[in-house]
């Protein structure tokens, strides 16, 4: 004998529970909430005036002739030293200071040359097949866009945004990791990658002071926020300065920050 069919449930399969049978008074997930920036408007533009202050035009470290020569100590600088590339390259560009003389030059005496800095051997085959590509695709001048430049063998992002900025004067930010430390350590643009903290300086820093800031921030982070111990004493920012590796209380300024745009108006009296 058939069982007898139970009832089906008065709920439907895919019915809201009680309380939800339309949906009008179902409560809304509550959302994450953002994180606020750590530094204000006027805070920023404060330690960037500061920085152009204590630097007005900063200079790099690493000594070149022209563009290509830039290019090329630039390529060269990276896992290496500024001072090591100079004293490698003072004798190379008095030789070869155009693609063609590079060219010329050929990878083993560019290997001479070069051999006391860090990865030398694929750096000299690097530096012959950039000479050799400005030459055949850009008639020998180092071009002024970003993307035209990461196709050179060698280069990548950070090496395109350092030329640039220096040799062509745009506003980018090369993210090393003097400036990668900076950004996380300060929370000025926090980020896991080098360009999620580029990203994140683009974005804050004021219009007027991008032209040297990824130079202020390169210098500062070699010479003051070091890696091992900030030098807070020495610091020109230690007071607006959030970082939780502070090694001294530096006391805030009697006179507190401006408005931004009361900030900006002082400066263009």
């Amino acid at each position: 004998m058939a069982s007898p069919k139970t009832k089906k449930s008065p709920m439907a399969k895919n019915a809201l529970p009680p309380g939800r049978r339309d949906g009008s008074n179902a409560k809304p997930r509550p959302r994450p909430a953002r994180s606020r920036p750590l530094y204000s408007p006027a805070e920023v533009h404060e330690i960037f005036r500061r920085f152009s202050v204590q630097r007005p035009e900063p200079k790099g470290e690493l000594e070149h002739v022209n563009a290509f020569t830039f290019l090329v100590a630039v390529v060269l600088s990276a896992q290496a030293t500024d001072a090591g590339v100079n004293k490698a390259t003072r004798a190379l560009f008095k030789v070869a200071d155009t693609p063609q003389k590079m060219l010329a030059l050929g990878e083993a005496e560019v290997g001479d040359y070069i051999r006391t800095i860090g990865l030398w051997r694929n750096k000299a085959k690097n530096v012959i097949a950039l000479s050799k590509a400005l030459i055949d695709e850009h008639g020998g001048e180092v071009p002024d866009d970003r993307d035209q430049l990461v196709r050179l063998p060698g280069v990548g992002r950070k090496t395109a945004n350092v030329v640039l900025n220096m040799a062509f004067g745009q506003h980018t930010m090369a993210v090393d990791t003097h400036i990668l430390r900076i950004g996380n350590r300060l929370g000025l643009a926090p980020g896991k990658t080098p360009e999620q903290v580029e990203q994140g300086l683009l974005k804050i820093i004021p219009e007027e002071y991008m032209r040297h800031a990824h130079h202020w921030l390169i210098l500062h982070g070699r010479y003051v926020c070091k890696a091992r111990k900030p030098d807070c004493p020495a610091c020109v920012i230690a007071d607006l300065c959030k970082a939780a590796e502070k090694t001294s209380e530096i006391p805030a300024p009697l006179v507190p920050i401006a408005p931004l745009a009361e900030s900006v108006a002082v400066e263009a009296q």
